[in-house]
């Protein structure tokens, strides 16, 4: 083994408890990549760490000098591929401890109490003594300011002087210092309430990618000496035979000993038509059972199961992802020193320099330009910029699980999409009957149905269907089996031990009715039993051959139903500037090609397993870099299958809901009505959310510069200062506060979607 393989070997992925947000995950990154292991990674949305396993103590020792509370679990690892995902989830979300209204909102009242008798009796408590007066301001302030002290002075004992937190320190200390008292405790105050409703709009709008371990089969029926026992799948060593019951997701590779079933293999390699099994087959680890009975030989152990693989390619591809860095903190880098060293020489360098000039005079104009310079409105206004965004999408039925995102959905310039369940329904219909000559498209589909009318088999189920419109009686006949496909399994079993009734595996299924035979399945079966035709050209479906008495009667074409709104979304996202639309999917080219060309599609790419779409994608990441280094991809998905590529994509986009939870808990965004439309509709609310925040942005800079300068020359009023710092924030938030309100062009309110109330009416 190689060095870089010996080192790649040692790294592990350990839970972490404590992470309390996005940006702290990023910071802790950073400073571990650079001080210690530059193959580290931090996970927020898993709480999860990957770290050369020899580094964790120094990675635990260095996390807590950041971000203090911050605990890896070094008993429990968390990696996919080598321990099954096993370990209970011990971080909490962003912002939990906000919600917790005894914790956090009782400070705010009690706080926000003290401020108001602080005013009202400002008066009375000065004559009471000065004690009395600074006692309940500093009360209030320390209620909701303690927060930010601390993180000021943590910051400072580690080199990170100039943020947010400094600032306001400094200038609500200078307040206290001139005597503004009310002024100092309104800065902390805002301050405060502006934290509160970010994290609730993040702990709203983001949901934990831990509930992606719920895609793990729970238990493995073992068969041992004593009979059937209930184990955890890990437990379950190779060799050993499990037992898989009709509805249950089957736990482990393994090789089929005995019964026979069909699968939905959908989950693992977005094949839409579930795939008959019999012994002798294959079965992978997260495939639901059909409708029998299954006795399976275990082939690999958990850890190396193709469902473990995929948990892995999830984590993997999340570490991989860059974060984003928040507009605040980027301005915060520049902005807060230049206030601090401009309030520094406004103190000291005019008692030096003019004759006339008293030293507490400019320090008085210093604090006070501090407290305009606070950059409070900022501070505030773009969080909840994002949040309204956030919350308008939430109303609209989008999910957006963070403020980056938004961020990212701004600058989409590749949208690729799943076919199967994202722009198709997962609903199979007879699309088409093409009849041979001196036959009509009644009769083609009456013998079929009458053939597969005790198949259980979702193509069967289709036929049928398609057939009670024009043969009543068959509505009569087919109930059973339309309605639960096991009574139809049951049935045909029936018919097969009598000699009626016989399903041939891979082909077809032939059935003699009335004295006459019928045959329905692949050109093969009928060719093998001496049946010459011309198959019609049906590129793009699934066919079935119909044939009765000896002679061809028609073709059957059977394909998974478009969505009505799917045509419509890919041309409203070209109209939005997205210049390039790709399908990766696990099904057939034939009929991802022809779903392609339906709804116009640029690029197709079928028959990929997960892994394989994760490559696919990385190459479309790398086409769009060399286009721009601001250009992002999207990926619309809705399967477990889709899991990885979702967050390894820069926007991951999950239909919620019929989608697995794999896909939901992956994803970025959550479209909860299933309609590709509101792919568009997401962009449109992103980039109507970034003018805001640019608004707010050059608002609160403007009118702040306006008042630097009136506060350097004197004429402004400490009063004033407080207008231009709590009134600007004020009218930034209620600026915000309109991308709560957002409606998609051409419609007038949330109910005219489709003509129909929305969820949000």
């Amino acid at each position: 083994m190689s060095t870089g393989a010996a080192f790649e070997a040692q790294i592990r992925s350990y839970q972490l408890s404590g992470l309390d947000c996005a940006n702290c995950a990023a910071k802790i990154e950073q400073r571990l990549q650079q001080e210690l292991d530059p193959h580290a990674s931090v996970n927020f949305a898993a709480s999860t760490l990957r770290i050369s396993s020899a580094k964790v103590t120094e990675a635990q020792r260095l996390i807590d000098a950041i971000e203090p509370g911050v605990v890896i679990h070094i008993d429990t690892v968390a990696d996919s591929a080598s321990h099954g995902v096993h370990g209970k989830m011990a971080a909490h979300d962003h912002g939990d401890h906000y919600l917790d209204a005894k914790a956090e909102l009782w400070p705010l009242i009690t706080a926000g109490v003290l401020f108001i008798l602080g005013l009202v009796y400002r008066i009375q408590l000065a004559a009471i003594g000065w004690w009395a007066e600074y006692g309940v301001f500093l009360a209030a302030y320390l209620l909701v300011g303690r927060g930010v002290i601390s993180a000021a002075l943590r910051n400072l004992t580690h080199g990170q002087v100039f943020d947010e937190n400094f600032l306001m320190t400094i200038a609500t200390i200078g307040a206290f210092a001139i005597g503004e008292l009310p002024e100092a405790v309104g800065v902390m105050l805002f301050y405060y309430v502006g934290e509160l409703l970010q994290d609730m709009a993040v702990s709203r709008s983001r949901r934990s990618i831990h509930a992606l371990l719920s895609i793990r089969p729970d238990y493995a029926n073992l068969r041992t000496e004593d009979g059937i026992t209930t184990v955890e799948p890990g437990q379950v060593a190779v060799g050993s035979e499990i037992v898989v019951r009709p509805g249950e997701k089957i736990p482990l590779d393994g090789e089929i000993l005995s019964g026979e079933s069909f699968v939905d293999t959908s989950a693992l390699t977005g094949e839409s038509v579930p795939r008959r099994v019999s012994p002798g087959e294959t079965v992978l680890a997260g495939m639901v059972n059909g409708s029998g009975l299954l006795e399976v030989k275990v082939t690999k152990g958990y850890g190396q199961t193709s469902l473990a693989r995929i948990l892995d390619l999830v984590e993997n591809a999340a570490s991989r992802k860059a974060p984003t860095e928040k507009l605040m903190t980027k301005l915060a880098r520049y902005y807060t020193p230049a206030v601090v060293l401009a309030a520094v020489l406004i103190a000291v360098i005019p008692p030096l320099v003019l004759p006339d000039a008293a030293f507490r005079d400019w320090l008085h104009r210093a604090l006070v330009l501090l407290v305009i310079s606070c950059p409070c409105a900022l501070v505030i206004s773009i969080p909840l910029g994002y949040f309204g965004g956030i919350g308008g999408a939430s109303r609209r039925g989008i999910l957006v699980k963070g403020a980056n995102f938004l961020d990212a959905l701004v600058h989409i310039d590749t949208a690729v999409f799943d076919k199967t369940g994202t722009l198709t329904e997962g609903v199979f219909e007879v699309q088409k009957v093409v009849p041979a000559e001196g036959y009509s498209e009644e009769t083609v589909l009456s013998l079929a149905a009458q053939a597969e009318i005790h198949s259980s088999h979702p193509i069967a189920l289709s036929i049928v269907k398609a057939a009670v419109k024009t043969a009543p009686w068959i509505k009569e006949a087919a109930a059973g089996a339309l309605d639960n496909g096991r009574i139809g399994a049951q049935v045909s079993r029936a018919y097969q031990n009598s000699g009626q009734y016989e399903e041939i595996a891979g082909k077809g299924i032939r059935a003699r009715i009335n004295g006459s035979e019928i045959l329905v399945g692949s050109s093969s079966l009928l060719t093998e039993n001496g049946i010459s035709f011309t198959p019609p050209p049906m590129d793009g479906f699934t066919t079935a051959f119909v044939a009765a008495g000896g002679q061809f009667v028609g073709t059957i074409a059977i394909a998974d139903r478009i969505k009505s709104d799917a045509t419509s979304a890919i041309s409203r996202l070209r109209r939005l500037g997205v210049n390039k639309t790709v399908m990766l999917s696990g099904d057939a080219y034939g009929p991802a090609q022809r779903v392609a060309q339906e709804v116009g599609i640029d690029e197709v790419y079928a028959e990929l397993l997960p892994d394989g779409k994760v490559a696919k994608l990385e190459g479309l990441l790398a086409q769009g870099r060399q286009r721009g280094a601001k250009r992002k991809l999207a990926y619309i998905g809705d399967g477990i299958n889709d899991a990885p590529v979702l967050t390894r994509a820069d926007v991951g986009i999950a239909m919620g809901g019929l989608g697995s939870d794999a896909a939901i808990e992956a994803a970025d965004v959550v479209i909860m009505d299933d309609r590709p439309g509101k792919v568009a509709e997401t962009i449109e609310i992103a980039r109507y959310t970034r003018r805001i925040i640019i608004q707010n942005i050059v608002f609160a800079f403007g009118v702040k510069a306006l008042f630097i300068l009136l506060g350097i020359a004197g004429a402004a009023t400490l009063w004033e200062a407080v207008f231009a710092d709590v009134g600007v924030a004020l009218l930034a938030v209620l600026n915000s506060a309109r991308a709560l309100r957002f409606q998609p062009e051409g419609q007038d309110s949330c109910c005219s979607l489709s003509g129909q109330a929305h969820p949000c009416c």
